[in-house]
């Protein structure tokens, strides 16, 4: 209902949306944003049965990569920093100006960035989810509560750990998982970078570098967020059946995939 009255106004709706027009719960809301009219609409869509998982696909979320999984495919941080620290330069260039229109441009740009990290966080999800699927494994991932206050981090990357987007991308994995019946495991991420998953010696010393893993005992070298990785695996894969071996991080080391950038993926959320 307007000042003039009820209007009638003609609506664009894709497939997607059409299709799913018998799952509408609750009433729509109508948003008016930079001089378009939309449409929200939440409808309910029904979670799929787990399937009964063989093995394990360990995520390590980190700051130096996004996602390193136990299969060693990376998912590199690097774009998404370099688009970070763009913004935050225009960010600093707009606050120092302080005029109306450097205010609404800032506004803006908050709006850009933000969509930018939650598009990265879905496309990420969605390829982690579907690889768990197609392979018939759980997803492993680590309880991250408190990890702000527990992590210590050099002067330099004390904002770039204060945005790490930390409950974003976990909260996509757990709802997508649960939609496609994905099973998905969170375990105690106590000493994840700090244990070679085979000869199992713990030593805060075996984290060479926040990048390299270097056990003490037996000199295994490896990336540490892969190691970590490994690790979330193992402590998932607890109590549940096993047909092939879960890893070998010595004897068959698996080549990485690299991703500078999350794959390129259609379709819905």
């Amino acid at each position: 209902m307007t000042t003039q009255g009820r209007l009638k106004l003609a609506t664009r709706i894709g497939d997607y949306q059409k299709a799913r027009f018998d799952r509408v719960k609750g009433q729509p809301d109508l948003n008016y944003k930079g001089g378009v009219f939309y449409l929200i609409i939440v409808v309910d869509v029904p979670d799929k049965s787990e399937y009964d998982p063989i093995g394990v696909l360990g995520v390590d979320l980190g700051i130096e990569n996004i996602v390193v999984d136990s299969d060693k495919e990376i998912f590199e941080s690097k774009k998404v920093e370099d688009t970070a620290q763009r913004y935050s330069r225009l960010r600093s260039r707009l606050q120092s100006v302080g005029t109306k229109s450097a205010k609404r441009k800032l506004k803006r740009l908050s709006g850009k960035e933000r969509r930018f990290k939650k598009d990265t966080d879905h496309v990420i999800s969605k390829h982690i989810i579907s690889k768990a699927k197609s392979t018939t494994r759980t997803i492993g991932i680590e309880n991250l509560k408190h990890i702000r206050s527990r992590a210590t981090v050099r002067r330099n990357q004390r904002d770039r750990h204060s945005k790490w987007a930390f409950g974003q991308l976990r909260a996509f994995l757990t709802y997508k998982a649960k939609r496609e019946g994905v099973p998905l495991k969170v375990v105690e991420s106590k000493n994840t970078s700090r244990q070679f998953p085979e000869c199992l010696y713990i030593d805060k010393r075996n984290r060479k570098t926040r990048c390299i893993f270097e056990c003490l005992k037996c000199g295994y070298m490896e990336m540490a967020d892969y190691v970590a990785a490994c690790n979330i695996a193992a402590r998932a894969a607890v109590n549940q059946p096993i047909v092939a071996p879960l890893f070998s991080v010595v004897t068959n080391r698996p080549e990485p995939v690299i991703l500078d950038r999350p794959p390129v993926l259609t379709g819905g959320s």
